[in-house]
C-alpha cells in the first residue's frame, strides 16, 4: 500500500533527490523552459507551481523562503519580481508538461517542461557571456 507517500523516489537517495529537484528548479526559473525526463518532469511540476505562488504573495517570510528554497538570489529576484507579475492574474498551472519523444541510449521517454507564456529570450541568458569570450580570444589571436 502507498498510504502517505506523496512523491515518486526516482532511484536516489534523499540527499540527491533534493539536489537534483533544487538544480532543476534553479535552471526551469532561469531558463523558462528545460528538457528532461518525462517522470522527473512529472515530479517538478508541482514544485516550481508552488514557488511561484510563494513569489506572488511578496511578504518577507515568503522571499526568505525562496532564497532557503532555491539558494539563488537571482533566482529568487526573478521569482518575486518578474514571474510574480507575468502571472498575477493566473491561479494556478504556470507550467506544462510535452512529451517530447525517447532518449536515443536507453529509450527513456523525454519531457520539455516550461513556463506558460515563457520569454523566449529567457534560453539565451549565457549565450551572451560565450560570444563575448569568444570573441575575445579571437581579437588575442589576431593580435598575436
Amino acid at each position: 500500500m502507498r498510504h502517505r507517500l506523496y512523491h515518486k523516489k526516482l532511484n536516489r537517495t534523499s540527499e540527491h533527490r533534493k539536489s537534483l529537484f533544487n538544480n532543476m528548479l534553479n535552471s526551469i526559473i532561469k531558463y523558462e523552459q528545460i528538457t528532461t525526463t518525462l517522470p522527473k518532469a512529472k515530479a517538478l511540476k508541482p514544485q516550481i507551481d508552488k514557488v511561484i505562488t510563494l513569489g506572488k504573495k511578496s511578504s518577507l517570510a515568503n522571499k526568505k523562503f525562496l532564497f532557503t528554497k532555491l539558494q539563488d538570489k537571482l533566482n529568487s529576484r526573478k521569482v518575486t519580481n518578474i514571474l510574480s507579475k507575468r502571472y498575477s492574474s493566473r491561479k494556478g498551472g504556470y507550467s506544462r508538461i510535452i512529451r517530447a519523444g525517447f532518449r536515443h541510449g536507453d529509450n527513456a521517454p523525454l519531457a520539455i517542461i516550461e513556463l506558460v507564456d515563457r520569454d523566449l529570450n529567457a534560453k539565451k541568458v549565457d549565450i551572451k557571456k560565450k560570444d563575448k569570450e569568444s570573441k575575445a580570444e579571437i581579437k588575442s589571436e589576431q593580435a598575436k
